[in-house]
């Protein structure tokens, strides 16, 4: 019989499934609050506003430079909240394993989102396996829910956006979407750039100390354009992005300019986007490139009343409207 690969049997609720989650997942995510015995957790009474986001995660390849779908799962999860102002503090996971599934490979890719939650200081506190047949799974799918807390007299949204705000980006753009992609070695091209995820906890927690900051948020699928039309369609401004500020690794400018992408719509996974009041941009600025993750942090555009566009203003002078995304570049990126 083997034993190196997922069976049906490990999601039948028996002994195979009991072994599985006893000798993968709850050995790796052993946690005071995680009871494999109970179908529920009990959570300790939380102050603050309590913020709830839940998300699912279909990358292809399941490892690649940077990360696995495991980390990704802490990295997105935590990272939606932290945009939203809280700190994270619990999370929970579903994984849906194809038949078939390398043991091994589960083992690595659990490994890894272990190591990341406890980066991150947020506990998984529940979660569930599912199996389905071979064929009808992309070997992998994970699932999570993430709790955190957000202090009170935090005022930020959309909707506190004013004319003036400027925009500033944490981080190069692009760099998980390329990643992956030569990660499967597709178009002949193969490279070393390493995904960008990581948790922005560091970062959002300095900005949330800024009593200027309006909004955050997570350029992930879409990119920086389709955040920026995110903004556009809430507040009926117009925005103005310079190109020449926007950070952008010369192997991601490369591949896009072989391959006719848009860094502009690529993902990334550990960078935030921030529109702060103008009188504080440059403490926001300061206060970000004082950190690792944030030394690149840049200015990049601004807003101001007028039409409902994004306008790009080129590195030759000349400007471009930056249509909102239809089809996906690259899907099964996150």
């Amino acid at each position: 019989m083997d034993d190196t690969h997922i069976r049906l049997a490990h999601g039948n609720g028996g002994s195979y499934m009991r072994e599985l989650i006893e000798t993968v997942f709850a050995r790796h995510l052993s946690d005071p609050l995680l009871n494999v015995q109970s179908d529920a957790a009990q959570l300790p009474v939380m102050d603050g506003v309590v913020m709830v986001t839940t998300d699912g995660f279909t990358v292809q390849p399941l490892e690649f430079p940077g990360g696995t779908i495991g980390s990704l799962a802490i990295h997105g999860t935590v990272n939606d909240l932290s945009v939203s102002g809280a700190t994270p503090h619990y999370l929970t996971i579903n994984a849906f394993i194809e038949e078939g599934f390398d043991i091994a490979q589960l083992e690595r890719i659990v490994i890894s989102l272990a190591n990341a939650a406890r980066e991150a200081k947020i506990h998984v506190v529940a979660g569930d396996t599912k199996v389905v047949p071979r064929g009808e799974g992309g070997g992998l799918y994970l699932a999570s829910t993430g709790i955190g807390t957000r202090p009170i007299h935090l005022k930020l949204g959309l909707n506190y956006i004013q004319p003036s705000d400027v925009i500033i980006v944490s981080g190069p753009v692009g760099d998980h979407g390329i990643a992956v992609m030569l990660a499967r070695e597709q178009f002949g091209l193969r490279g070393e750039l390493l995904s960008d995820a990581a948790n922005i906890i560091p970062l959002t927690q300095t900005l949330v100390q800024l009593s200027g900051l309006r909004f955050m948020r997570d350029p992930t699928r879409g990119g920086l354009a389709t955040v920026m039309h995110e903004i556009c369609r809430a507040t009926g401004m117009e925005i103005r992005l310079k190109e020449t500020a926007i950070p952008v690794r010369d192997q991601v400018a490369s591949v896009c300019e072989m391959l006719g992408y848009d860094p502009m719509f690529l993902a990334s996974e550990g960078r935030v986007v921030a529109v702060v009041d103008a009188s504080q941009a440059g403490e926001a600025l300061m206060q970000l490139q004082a950190l690792p993750q944030g030394r690149d942090a840049a200015i990049i555009g601004s807003i101001s009343a007028g039409s409902e566009q994004v306008i790009l203003e080129t590195d030759l002078g000349g400007e471009r409207i930056l249509e909102e995304l239809e089809d996906d570049p690259l899907p099964r990126i996150c």
